[in-house]
């Protein structure tokens, strides 16, 4: 028995050599077996222990990647911009300079968490407050256009949390963690239909096809006929007792979906009848650290050129096939955000702060920025998990927002009220312009704006 334990262990060391990935930092440690081939960078596969850190790989140091061009953005109907939750290179905010600020009803507090990103068509922002109020703003001025309380009159429905927005054929979609999806009249605020849920949903829902997909807080996907707010088709997910106050919009490319959930798992669905296609369990136990159990994928999946690219509060982020559900490769990275994905690369900012900027085809780190350097504070470390009651004594760093990529930079946010502009090629961090506000919802870009949406329901138009 220990002669074949041996064996096994000389085969995989030799097989981890033989990959020749600089990326890999004291994984393993042999003498004399360096491998007389190395591949070049560019055609690696990431290998990285799941104990290790993610670092610039060696080869590609300095070097070149192609960015589509930047394009001004008419519209961003849906939480993730488009279906696929893979919006466009925005040509906007090049001087970075705050426009306006408008506050847009009530703060985040006990009862109350603003969770819903912004969306816009037809030179309008729609935004929801903690309590499912849901305003129209003019995007220019940010003057209201109309206002709409959408709570219910039940007991129940005095505190609640989370829903979001989507916008298709001028009919605005509303989910809310009161139990409820309805769809409203988007020029006027009219409400044209309410359907009641078993359960609250704290996502925002995606709009394709004539369907409504959202993901309700017992990790069912729901479906809904968007004319008629009729149910349509449900998947249930893995119950998941521990997860994150954020929750995640499906992903849709053609008739597929991919939905994340608190489970940890990444489901592709056939979008007319939820037959799934392919899961992937984007989770890992760490016997170091407890919040590695909650598995929740916060951040949206993005489908981006046949790839699904996802991140788990456990600690995996990794690249599969939308076609078949083979997993391209994977890094040991612990995200509550959306990543980027453009051209050749992936962007995605981790829990700590650290901002990555990924080869899209292997996964192996162009370069990392640590944005939560120097930013360090005196406090409590800050609690992602539902209820939780911890009051360890930290070092607390900033949690950022989801990035943007607009005119050549990334664009995100703290919970400190800190914006900051990334150089997207070099990850050298440009600009820091001070919101005033903390801010965890990501951005959103229309014509040469961007738009923040601060904790304390207040909406920033940044050029």
């Amino acid at each position: 028995m220990t002669l074949t334990r041996l064996s096994i262990v000389g085969v995989l060391a030799g097989a981890l050599v033989a990959s020749g990935c600089a990326q890999t930092r004291d994984f393993l440690r042999l003498n004399n077996s360096t491998p007389q081939e190395t591949a070049q960078a560019e055609n690696r596969i990431a290998l990285v222990g799941f104990d290790q850190e993610v670092v610039p790989e060696e080869g590609l140091k300095g070097a070149t990647f192609f960015l589509p061009d930047p394009v001004t953005i008419d519209q961003w109907a849906l939480p993730g911009g488009n279906p696929e939750q893979s919006p466009p290179h925005a040509d906007a905010a090049k001087a970075l300079s705050v426009a306006w600020k408008r506050d847009f009803g009530a703060a985040r507090g006990r009862n109350a968490h603003v969770m819903a990103p912004p969306v816009a068509v037809n030179g309008k922002i729609y935004v929801m407050d903690g309590h499912a109020t849901v305003s129209a703003l003019d995007a220019r001025t940010g003057a209201q256009v109309w206002k709409a309380d959408l709570r219910g009159k039940l007991k129940r429905d005095t505190v609640a949390y989370g829903g979001g927005l989507a916008i298709a054929e001028g009919k605005l979609v509303v989910t809310s963690g009161y139990r409820f999806v309805t769809q409203l009249d988007a020029e006027t605020g009219a409400v044209l239909w309410r359907t009641q849920t078993e359960q609250p949903i704290h996502a925002a829902p995606t709009v394709s096809g004539g369907r409504i997909f959202a993901v309700a807080i017992d990790n069912t996907l729901l479906t809904y006929d968007f004319a008629t707010g009729k149910e349509g088709w449900t998947y249930q997910a893995l119950t998941e007792p521990a997860r994150l106050l954020a929750a995640s919009s499906p992903a849709v490319s053609g008739d597929t979906v991919v939905a994340a959930f608190g489970s940890g798992e990444l489901i592709a669905l056939r979008a007319a009848n939820g037959n799934d296609l392919w899961s992937e369990a984007l989770s890992r136990a760490s016997r170091t650290n407890a919040l590695s159990e909650i598995r929740d994928i916060a951040g949206r999946p993005v489908i981006y050129q046949g790839d699904v690219v996802a991140v788990s509060h456990s600690g995996i982020l990794s690249s599969t096939d939308l076609r078949t559900g083979v997993t391209r490769w994977s890094l040991p990275v612990t995200g509550i955000t959306t990543p980027w994905v453009a051209g050749d690369v992936v962007y995605v900012v981790d829990r700590a702060g650290k901002l990555y900027c990924l080869a899209r085809e292997t996964g192996l780190a162009y370069w990392v920025t640590d944005l939560g350097l120097g930013r360090e504070e005196k406090g409590f470390l800050p609690s992602f998990g539902e209820g939780s009651k911890s009051k360890k004594k930290a070092k607390a760093r900033p949690v950022w927002s989801s990035p943007i990529l607009a005119s050549g930079r990334l664009l995100l946010a703290s919970n400190k009220g800190e914006m900051v502009a990334v150089n997207a090629r070099t990850g050298e961090v440009e600009r820091s312009v001070n919101l005033g506000a903390p801010v965890t919802v990501g951005p959103i870009a229309l014509g040469e704006t961007v738009y923040f949406v601060t904790d304390e329901a207040r909406l920033i138009a940044v050029r």
